[in-house]
């Protein structure tokens, strides 16, 4: 999914018109964007929670050469999925992943 299929959506499901539709998701996008830059925490209900995080510079190495590098300190975005969005992606099975603690038919007796 992209932007425009965004502005789309919002476009088909509330009746803005299509200038409307983009200065709105513009809006949220910046908003987020200008959140996660302080380095707040943005929490949506019922979609996930997007964390900046700060990772160390530490040593690598370049794949093609096996030559030794230096990866960058930066900084990136962790998305954690919220219990509902677990859910609905798994077909509506709310539990946090972990298989059954039933058996799979080989257990001995």
């Amino acid at each position: 999914m992209t932007k425009a299929d965004i502005i789309e959506g919002v476009y088909d499901r509330v009746g803005f018109s299509k200038k409307e539709s983009a200065e709105i998701v513009e809006l949220v996008f910046d908003t987020l964007k200008e959140t996660l830059e302080r380095g707040d925490k943005v929490k949506i209900s019922g979609f996930g929670n997007f964390q900046p995080r700060d990772k160390r510079a530490r040593p690598g190495r370049n794949p093609q050469s096996g030559q030794p590098i230096e990866i960058t300190a930066r900084r990136v975005v962790k998305f954690v999925p919220s219990q509902v969005l677990k859910a609905a992606l798994n077909g509506g099975d709310a539990d946090d992943g972990e298989e059954s603690a039933e058996g799979d038919g080989n257990d001995s007796p």
